[in-house]
């Protein structure tokens, strides 16, 4: 009798080649664009920032796996990589580098270990910290500065979400132009200010089949119908779908945070619900809310509801009886 043993663990789960460190690289490899772009309008501001939050995420995972009697080779999975450059890449280049360190040991404390480490956590750990951070530091996390290429203009010290929200008056002479947003020569967080050099990993993580599609696809869609409709009733008043599309970090959150696999949906029919849900409150947050970004607080909120929703919309074993 041969003894077959099953060994029970957490997501994420995977049939085939891949592997957790193998998602993992590749979504490192696919940030590279972004990171080289805001290597290259914020210089060394972005250089030490990148540096700190993957070395102190990589010293607070091995402090916690010490701790916790784990083995130490998933140090080197990439989880904790990915986390200090998704941190970094939310982050304003003008922030203080002690507040980096505060950010980083947050991400990896209160978006991971204290669920359980990687599988368990029920939130993205990059935006845990990036809230913790825009609670504790509001002031330094509106604080900006434009890249290095844009000196001349200071509209650039605000965000173009930030010029849109406070200057509606004059909406048209508010909006930074969309070529500005598209090649990234504007103010706003290290990663999410080059729309190109995003898009350039999203399409290599499409390519590699490392993220689910249609969690961009669903997000996108839903935002552009809803600030569509207000745009056409009142363009002298509402930005167009494109510039809510490149501007901000639409795109980062959509391609590269939302589609984190262990906080998204198993299931397609919830993979849907869930992407149109962030949609939704972004665009609520952007036209309506006090905030002049929604994206961060619309995944985190979502990520609240995948476990409900993959109770609800796993699929049916044949012959499955629904439980009451």
């Amino acid at each position: 009798m041969t003894n077959n043993r099953f060994i029970l663990k957490s997501s994420p789960h995977f049939k085939g080649k891949d592997s957790v460190p193998k998602i993992m690289y590749a979504v490192i490899l696919s940030l590279i664009p972004a990171i080289a772009a805001s290597f290259y309008f914020f210089r060394m501001r972005a250089l030490l920032i990148y540096l700190l939050s993957v070395s102190v995420c990589l010293i607070t995972e091995a402090v916690f796996l010490k701790a916790r009697k784990k083995p130490m080779h998933s140090l080197w999975d990439g989880s904790a990589i990915i986390t200090g450059l998704l941190l970094a890449m939310t982050l304003p280049p003008s922030l203080s580098l002690d507040i980096v360190v505060i950010g980083a040991v947050v991400s990896i404390t209160l978006g991971k270990h204290v669920f359980g480490g990687l599988g368990d956590n029920i939130f993205n750990p990059a935006l845990v910290g990036r809230a913790f951070l825009q609670v504790a530091f509001p002031v330094a996390m509106t604080t900006w500065i434009p890249p290095v290429t844009n000196q001349i203009n200071t509209a650039t010290y605000a965000t173009p979400l930030g010029n849109l929200k406070f200057q509606t008056a004059a909406i048209q002479g508010a909006l930074t132009p969309l070529k500005d947003l598209f090649w990234g020569n504007i103010g706003g967080c290290l990663g999410e200010t080059s729309a190109v050099a995003l898009l350039l990993g999203a399409a290599f993580l499409l390519y590699k089949r490392a993220i689910d599609w249609r969690i961009p696809v669903g997000i996108i869609s839903i935002l552009t119908v809803f600030t569509g409709v207000f745009w056409l009733t009142g363009p002298d008043k509402y930005a167009s779908p494109a510039f809510h599309i490149l501007a901000g970090g639409l795109i980062i959150g959509a391609f590269f945070m939302a589609t984190d696999m262990v906080t998204s949906p198993i299931s397609p029919l919830g993979t849907w619900i869930y992407a149109l849900g962030i949609g939704l409150l972004i665009g609520i947050i952007r036209l309506f809310g006090g905030f002049p970004e929604g994206v961060m607080f619309s995944i985190l909120f979502m990520n609240t509801f995948v476990p409900l929703i993959n109770r609800y919309t796993r699929p049916r074993i044949l012959g499955e009886r629904s439980t009451p």
